[in-house]
């Protein structure tokens, strides 16, 4: 059982302390599913205002669901779709404050009212996407988006074994 102590004031702080532990957790782990699953208990436990957290994998250009914390998810969502798809087609992170004024969002969980999308990618693949979702407008902002890309840029390397 792996406990940390994250607690700061600020997001810088709080995002430093999450790429330390996310380091802990993933380093010396070849297995995608359990990193991907680590990682998403470990966003679900320290950032508040979430009600989903987690992956979805490209399998065959298709975002398939991955490991994840909250309510039962959407299970497959093709590439340029919703948010996810969106990020996964364009290879770029995805901010979205009202995610009922995004045209396309795919409803999943009727609660989120925001969204953060970030591509997860290692030598030049798309591995997959991280997710999260609120059920507060403007939960992310730029240093959530910029925090959840250093994670994903540690983490996306240990996702290939």
């Amino acid at each position: 059982m792996y406990q940390f102590d994250i607690a700061p004031a600020d997001k810088p702080a709080l995002y430093r302390d999450l790429l330390s532990a996310l380091d802990g957790l993933t380093s010396g782990e070849p297995d995608a599913i359990a990193n991907m699953a680590n990682a998403a208990a470990l966003l679900w436990e320290y950032l508040p205002d979430l009600n989903w957290a987690g992956f979805y994998r490209n399998v065959g250009g298709e975002l398939v669901l991955g490991p994840f914390q909250g309510k039962a998810a959407c299970l497959r969502i093709p590439f340029g779709q919703g948010v996810c798809g969106t990020a996964a087609a364009t290879g770029a992170s995805q901010l979205v404050e009202d995610v009922h004024a995004f045209p396309g969002h795919i409803t999943c969980d009727a609660a989120s009212a925001s969204e953060l999308v970030v591509p997860i990618i290692a030598e030049d693949i798309l591995l997959g996407v991280l997710d999260l979702d609120s059920p507060r407008v403007a939960r992310f902002d730029a240093e959530d988006r910029a925090g959840c890309e250093a994670l994903m840029a540690l983490l996306g390397p240990r996702l290939r074994g």
